[in-house]
């Protein structure tokens, strides 16, 4: 059975090519294409599709109020195609927040990418979105947020907290939400936190800053040489891997723009490595929710190295793909649902 997709984009050009892209993969089809949200509401009900790709600009109603309408009303797999802008960047990030599974720029022939290799990654994401857990929007404010609220106005005592610990994180897709539930519950003096999170480079730096305005410790994207101090965040920037070393008077970021590494630049892998090298058992190993297996073997050899390992169960997963690759080869030492990992993190380095 293959799966049925609708295209929703208001320029008859991006809907002919998403379509032809999508048709051109022998497990899917396009059952229809759609201008505006008005006729998309009505092909969702006479075509019955499992995947929805949405434009975030849009006449009528854009995509982010019919995005908010359908998670309400008829919640099916959807995956944005957004312009990778900075305001693209903070919409598509909402939409994210409002429950769509994932997310892909618009083809560009001057984009520095061939149309085989965004049609494959289009592909891809759709392919992850049609077998994704579906989840609710996080919107509303939790208890967690605000403790976050109450946290950040203490301040963070600077270098690395008592413990000498430091945690890694990775997640693709939808990381970006598990993410952020998960430092929602991390108080203002927590240990240093890195995290590699897929994404392109244009929106790093609008995660960062949204993060940053939502949790308690402070969060940043890392621009490289930062020394790691306690009570931060840093995130790897979209266009080069993120790992740890050592400097003049402790840790520092270090930014590397070589090849990517299990088709990601920034890859989980190249952090958990670095984390492996320098930090060995004093290093605490998260993965997260996302598609494919980047992290699975970094955070193998991260156990294998006296590091406590943690990845998060299925059943709280959007796409169960790099857990699952990382519980099945023996790395992850503690699985647990993502509203407990911050909890069971926190024990692991000694702050109840």
């Amino acid at each position: 059975m293959k799966i049925k997709v609708l295209v929703v984009d208001d320029s008859a050009l991006m809907r002919g090519l998403l379509s032809q892209m999508i048709n051109m993969a022998p497990d899917m089809e396009v059952v229809g294409a759609a201008s505006d949200a008005q006729i998309a509401r009505e092909m969702i009900k006479a075509l019955n599709p499992d995947v929805l790709t949405l434009d975030v600009q849009m006449p009528k109603m854009d995509g982010l109020e019919f995005l908010e309408r359908l998670m309400r009303l008829r919640p099916m797999p959807v995956v944005m195609v957004s312009s990778f802008t900075e305001a693209g960047s903070d919409t598509t990030l909402k939409a994210l927040e409002l429950g769509a599974i994932d997310f892909i720029g618009k083809p560009r022939a001057d984009g520095g990418r061939s149309m085989e290799s965004y049609a494959e990654d289009l592909v891809e994401k759709i392919r992850a979105a049609k077998g994704a857990r579906l989840r609710r929007s996080m919107t509303t404010p939790s208890s967690t947020s605000v403790l976050g609220a109450v946290a950040s106005s203490m301040q963070a005592r600077p270098g690395l907290a008592a413990s000498g610990k430091i945690i890694f994180v990775g997640a693709s897709t939808g990381g970006t939400e598990a993410i952020k539930e998960f430092l929602m519950g991390i108080p203002v003096d927590c240990p240093p936190i890195l995290i590699v999170q897929h994404m392109p480079d244009s929106f790093t730096a609008s995660f960062a800053r949204r993060l940053d305005g939502l949790c308690a410790p402070r969060v940043i994207e890392a621009q490289g040489n930062e020394k790691i101090e306690s009570g931060t965040v840093y995130i790897a920037p979209g266009h080069s891997h993120l790992q740890i070393r050592r400097g003049n008077a402790g840790y520092v970021t270090e930014l590397l723009a070589s090849a990517p590494v299990n088709r990601h630049r920034p890859s989980v892998d190249v952090l958990f490595d670095s984390a492996t090298a320098l930090v060995g058992r004093k290093a605490i190993g998260v993965i997260l929710t996302g598609m494919g297996k980047d992290g699975a073997q970094g955070l193998l050899r991260l156990r294998q190295a006296g590091a406590t390992t943690f990845g998060q169960d299925e059943a709280s997963c959007v796409v169960y793909g790099m857990p699952r690759e990382a519980f099945l080869i023996g790395a992850v030492e503690e699985q647990c649902p993502l509203d407990e990992m911050a909890r069971r993190v926190l024990s692991a380095v000694g702050m109840k």
